[in-house]
């Protein structure tokens, strides 16, 4: 996705510089810099930096404006305290119609949702990372162990492990993994939320694919009340001094239409929100199933009816009830002994985490903006915090300066590459080496 939004983005920008030359002359050969500096603003802020993006549009607005306003009036002596004046009343006369505050509400939410989207991902995979580095202790070793090894020793090498024996020895030993299913299960259903906003109403296809035709229209409605517009200037501002260099002979109006097209990618766009939503779905009870996983996968358990398993003690059923999941499900476990008082503080911070890109979620969702870090400059950052478009959010939040920011994530510059870690199918496998490690350990303990 992340790939797909920037190619957008180059997309959009490589449209403007093909068809601008042509269609504006000088009013964009004399400003390019300005046009190079929007999409650089609007990658970095993708990108996690730290941006006021409402600020970031508006200053391009403005820019673009004492740029061209003079371009169109080389007769006049155009100061900067001028040009202070006349951005002063740009509001009032709107010079470039009603583009700017379009764009502006509708870049804003496409970007929000965009950013946090990606970073979602990441936060999902770096919680899985971290959790896979977590050590099994002690009594889960020798549990692994008598499940797997002391069967051998009883001359029973081809009797399976009773599942739900096997299960209880999952659950005590994943105890704490266990217990970020709720937060987990919050994260996915609100990446699918926000999924549903990328490929909806604040689709990325039609707002992001489209910046540069929305400036176009909006040069246009310039140029096309340049008169009433340099008048109400002139009435708010006073009369500019005739400038001695006289006017230019370069055309300063349109040169002929050419085409700005958006080749639309929607479908493209619709496999990938749709792709990712039903991966998302199925890992919602990621962290629960574990045990069930790795005792039908990797150990091989017998079935549940068997009574002829390995029941920890001899060929035979196994009688004690499965525990539930959860450390605090733990007190009773007869095969892993767990002190549920001492929760894993690794997983206690990445429940943390979990908790933090899910609220973050919720606020793009509604079109508020989150805090991220500078992925360029690699240092923490605010982020623009109150950029949140009126219409969407009533009112600006407030931040207390006092609150500590959580651990941000950057997302990745390189474009068409998607985000690393991001495949779904991939998760499993780090618990699936972590538990073998443990049962090589296991086996090299007992030799």
């Amino acid at each position: 996705f992340s790939g797909y939004f920037q190619d957008l983005l180059n997309k959009s920008e490589k449209a403007l510089y093909d068809a601008f030359p042509s269609l504006y002359g000088e009013l964009y050969t004399q400003n390019m810099k300005v046009f190079k500096d929007l999409y650089s603003e609007l990658r970095r802020y993708y990108r996690g930096s730290n941006i006021n993006l409402e600020e970031a549009l508006n200053e391009f607005w403005t820019r673009l404006l004492e740029r061209l306003f003079k371009l169109m009036n080389p007769q006049y002596h155009i100061t900067d305290e001028y040009l202070d004046c006349m951005v002063k009343h740009a509001e009032q006369h709107k010079p470039f119609g009603e583009v700017p505050r379009d764009l502006k509400v509708k870049t804003t939410r496409a970007f929000i949702v965009a950013r946090s989207y990606a970073q979602g991902f990441l936060v999902g995979s770096d919680v899985v990372k971290k959790v896979s580095q977590v050590s099994l202790g002690h009594e889960c070793t020798r549990a692994i162990m008598k499940l797997m090894y002391c069967p051998h020793c009883r001359g029973m090498s081809s009797v399976k492990p009773c599942n739900n024996y096997c299960l209880n020895v999952m659950k005590g030993c994943l105890a704490n993994q266990a217990d970020l299913n709720t937060e987990w299960k919050y994260l996915m259903d609100s990446l699918v939320v926000v999924a549903d906003r990328i490929d909806g109403p604040y689709n990325v296809d039609t707002v992001i694919g489209t910046i540069h035709m929305r400036i176009s229209e909006a040069i246009s409605n310039l140029q096309e009340n340049k008169d009433s517009i340099t008048a109400k200037v002139f009435q708010g501002c006073g009369n500019p001094k005739i400038s001695t260099k006289g006017s230019s002979s370069e055309d300063k109006k349109r040169r002929g239409k050419v085409a700005l097209e958006a080749k639309s990618s929607a479908q493209a766009l619709e496999m990938l929100v749709q792709d990712a939503k039903g991966n998302l779905t199925a890992l919602k009870t990621y962290w629960i199933t574990l045990p069930s996983s790795l005792c039908s996968r990797r150990i091989m358990a017998s079935s549940a009816a068997d009574d002829k398993c390995w029941n920890g003690m001899t060929k035979g059923s196994y009688l004690p009830e499965v525990m539930g999941d959860g450390l605090a499900n733990q007190i009773n476990n007869p095969e892993v002994e767990v002190d549920i008082t001492k929760p894993d503080m690794t997983i206690r911070q990445q429940i943390m985490q979990l908790k933090i890109m899910t609220n973050r979620l919720g606020n793009a969702n509604i079109g508020n903006d989150v805090d991220f870090q500078d992925a360029s400059d690699d240092m923490s950052g605010s982020g623009s915090g109150d950029s949140c478009p009126d219409d969407v959010c009533g009112k600006r939040l407030s931040k207390s300066p006092s609150t500590r920011q959580p651990e941000t994530h950057a997302i990745p510059k390189q474009s068409g590459h998607g985000i690393p870690g991001t495949s779904s199918r991939s998760l499993p496998s780090a618990f699936l080496f972590l538990l073998s490690v443990a049962l090589i350990t296991a086996q090299h303990l007992w030799r």
